[in-house]
């Protein structure tokens, strides 16, 4: 063991069982946290592990123990390591995290532009049309149970692979087959979206924990981006098929499957996957903080729901046309993008995240009770806090699956009961707009709703934000 003396500090080196290189710090109480920094770079530091026993501390010290391991070839994650340099390393995973997150969306928004003309030639009804906008938002948390099986099972990269073939052959079967296909194709869809969207937040924290809300704003970024794309394009893609709706709603596979051919090398990460990263970790349902997160996401996922189900059907009934309704639509969505990036990003500035999560769901209400309510003219202003508000509380749903959890696994778990509960009852949000416009004929009852349910995703997402860990068995 060598000794080194800076000052009035004694730095003890040694080398661990493991090979890292191990440090005791013997300072005074007033110096011990700045010492740590000081002395011991950051980018070197990692928490010290159950290999690296310390030699016996001297008598009436206060040691302070620190691991460093030697970074190499297999060190992907290095903490305080600036983004760009980050990202321009990890180019391979990017690429393929962004083009999975894009995926989890148009199966869901290129229908909505389309259902007039999908119900005038297949006969549906409003009230099963209704139904057929509901079953893939039910489906997202009913098959998201199914992901930590499957991951335990067959490994993340595995699964996502599986889910996005899934996906492509659903949206491919909606154009076919009538009825049956569309709502074949719906289930399909929902399973494959569900069962991707619950794994992306433990893929991150197992391999990226030290730029986790980075890479969740980087994905959620890119989900926002892909239902705004299928929104935006679903009719002129139709049209460009000779009026196709079948050929408008099935195109969306091909990027499925460019999804998945990019994700196919992450197949070989895989095969080095450590076994006890596949170790089976059950959902922490006597957690009261994993309750307070599945709540916040289901409730905040009702409200995002409700605004893309309803939203243009609200402002066509304050007197705007379908052109200038589909029109804030989009705007609304693209600016989500901003939110849904920075959001993470700020948020992991804090130690709580309680702050952030009521500016964003403020943000999120507020401006929606006033499309509502307010004069016509001040649209606009809402239309776009609307847009900032539900990008961040959306990116901080996610955001809180990694930062409430110790590990991949634990991430996992968490994530397949806060989506699984969380979609399931975000589904319903949707439905009780349609049953409480159709029961009282004005909007007055749903504002009443939107503003009960804000509340309570404010009750829910302020105890979520305080900095704590969900501990899973």
């Amino acid at each position: 063991m060598a000794t080194a003396m800076r000052g009035s500090r004694t730095l003890d080196r040694w080398t661990c069982p493991n090979g890292s290189i191990c440090f005791r710090l013997r300072v005074d109480s007033l110096a011990r946290a700045f010492a740590r920094r000081l002395i011991v770079p950051p980018l070197m530091t990692t928490p010290l592990s159950s290999a690296c026993a310390a030699p016996s501390s001297t008598k009436g010290a206060e040691p302070s123990y620190v691991c460093a391991e030697p970074p190499g070839p297999d060190r992907r994650d290095i903490p305080g390591q600036p983004a760009g340099a980050f990202l321009s390393h990890h180019l391979p995973l990017l690429v393929g995290l962004v083009l999975v997150a894009l995926n989890l969306r148009p199966a869901l928004s290129s229908l909505a532009p389309l259902l007039d003309q999908v119900s005038s030639e297949l006969g549906l009804s409003a009230s099963f049309a209704g139904v057929v906008t509901f079953l893939p938002v039910f489906c997202l948390g009913a098959f998201a149970f199914l992901a930590p099986r499957l991951s335990h099972r067959y490994g993340s990269a595995r699964t996502i692979l599986l889910a996005l073939l899934v996906l492509a052959a659903g949206i491919a079967l909606r154009g076919v087959f009538g009825i049956a296909g569309l709502l074949l194709g719906t289930v399909m869809a929902g399973a494959g979206i569900g069962v991707a969207g619950v794994l992306l937040p433990s893929v991150v924290k197992r391999h990226y924990p030290h730029h986790a809300s980075l890479l969740t704003g980087i994905y959620t970024m890119a989900l926002c981006s892909g239902a705004a794309l299928a929104a935006g394009t679903s009719v002129p893609l139709a049209e460009a098929f000779g009026g196709s709706w079948r050929l408008g709603l099935s195109c969306w596979a091909l990027l499925a499957l460019a999804a998945a051919a990019f994700w196919i090398p992450q197949l070989r990460r895989s095969k080095h996957e450590p076994k006890s990263e596949r170790r089976r970790v059950r959902a922490p349902w006597r957690s009261m903080l994993a309750w307070q997160i599945t709540l916040y996401m289901g409730l905040q996922s009702s409200l995002a729901y409700i605004v893309f189900g309803w939203l243009p059907t609200m402002l066509m009934a304050r007197g705007l046309g379908a052109l200038e309704a589909g029109l804030m639509m989009s705007v609304s969505v693209l600016l989500q993008l901003v939110t849904a990036l920075g959001g993470p990003f700020i948020a992991a500035r804090f130690r709580h995240q309680s702050g952030v999560i009521a500016l964003f769901l403020t943000l999120s209400v507020v401006p929606l009770l006033c499309i509502l309510l307010m004069p016509v003219s001040t649209l606009w202003l809402w239309i776009v806090l609307l847009g900032l508000g539900q990008g961040g509380t959306f990116s901080l749903a996610l955001a809180l699956l990694v930062l409430r959890t110790h590990n991949a696994q634990s991430a996992g778990a968490l994530s397949g009961m806060a989506q699984g509960i969380g979609y399931s009852l975000a589904a319903f949000g949707t439905l009780g707009v349609g049953l409480l416009h159709d029961l009282r004929g004005d909007w007055f009852a749903v504002a009443g709703l939107v503003l009960a349910i804000g509340v309570l995703a404010l009750l829910c997402g302020f105890n979520a934000g305080r900095d704590r860990f969900v501990e899973t068995g």
